[in-house]
């Protein structure tokens, strides 16, 4: 029943998004928007709105450890799991952009995000506003000197709609991702208690899997269409979402605190490992490329990663 209740709530999340995305970019367009502004800020927000309200909720119902150890495990699915897999279908090419902003932002994300809660293990509404305004300069700093890095930003099937369907796209998003989170909350803290695992364990493996499965799919299907594959850019671009946003916005709203260590002493760092070993891998052995031997490494991570928080 709790699995049930799991997988209904991650469709519903996943279908819920799709439709927001759907109405904002539509929105975007008629109120004349730069594609730009649109990539940067509309897209960006929309595809990390599972993330977002999946955290809100489980902080909301004192399930903390649920809203962290979802972005925490999204962070390195995001990186393990779905640019692993994606690397197994053919090669990446990574823009100079890569190692000049996006890689040092991630970084400095997570770290500010380690400095935060190894102290006294909350994420304070004041920190929270520190999160998201190093979000807003980020943004800033790309839509003046990077444009040509979020102009992809876009889906491919962008088109005006009747302001009817933008109404309706934007109300059945945001009830879809209401109800998602609903379920899969409820699901995953069942769960957590039935198995006698922790909700952190949950979160780090079946809500952040779940959470990345829409960046999983766009991947896949844009090698497979051998059309602009997903960049490394956009991955990294959801990581820094998913800390700046995701759990700014939460903590604002609620300070979020961390009762199970598990996510202090194992989690975070793995998640700071794996972004890390990115920048090698972009390097050694050719530059500005990452091949199915870099895929099997970081599909190897993960599967430890797995195996020892269960």
């Amino acid at each position: 029943m709790n699995f049930l209740l799991i997988i209904s709530g991650l469709v519903l999340l996943i279908l819920g998004g799709n439709w927001l995305l759907k109405s904002a970019v539509a929105l975007s367009l008629k109120l004349d928007i730069p594609k730009i502004v649109i990539g940067m800020t509309v897209v960006s927000f929309a595809t990390s709105a599972p993330e977002l309200i999946v955290s809100i909720n489980a902080a909301l119902s004192e399930a903390s450890d649920l809203a962290l150890g979802n972005v925490i495990g999204s962070n390195i699915a995001n990186l393990g799991l779905v640019l692993g897999i994606t690397l197994l279908f053919g090669t990446m090419h990574v823009q100079k952009s890569f190692y000049k902003t996006d890689w040092p932002v991630m970084m400095i994300a997570s770290v500010l995000l380690y400095f935060f809660l190894s102290g006294d293990k909350v994420i304070t509404q004041n920190e929270g506003i520190v999160l998201l305004s190093f979000l807003i300069i980020f943004l800033i700093y790309l839509l003046r000197f990077q444009k040509t890095a979020v102009v992809d930003e876009l889906p491919e099937d962008d088109e005006p709609l009747p302001v009817y369907q933008i109404v309706l796209f934007f109300v059945l998003g945001g009830l879809g991702l209401w109800g998602g989170s609903e379920l899969l909350i409820k699901g995953a803290t069942s769960m957590a208690l039935e198995f006698g695992v922790s909700e952190r364990v949950i979160g780090v493996t079946v809500v952040s899997i779940g959470t990345s499965v829409p960046e999983l799919a766009a991947s896949i299907i844009a090698v497979l269409k051998k059309e602009k594959a997903i960049s490394l850019g956009n991955l990294i671009g959801s990581n820094v979402f998913n800390i700046l946003a995701v759990l700014g916005i939460t903590s604002i709203i609620t300070p979020v605190a961390v009762t199970d260590l598990g996510l202090l002493t194992s989690d975070i760092f793995w998640m700071l490992g794996i972004s890390f070993i990115v920048l090698p891998l972009v390097f050694i052995p050719k530059g500005y490329r990452l091949d199915w031997k870099d895929g099997v490494l970081l599909l190897a991570t993960y599967a430890t990663f797995i195996y020892f928080t269960i």
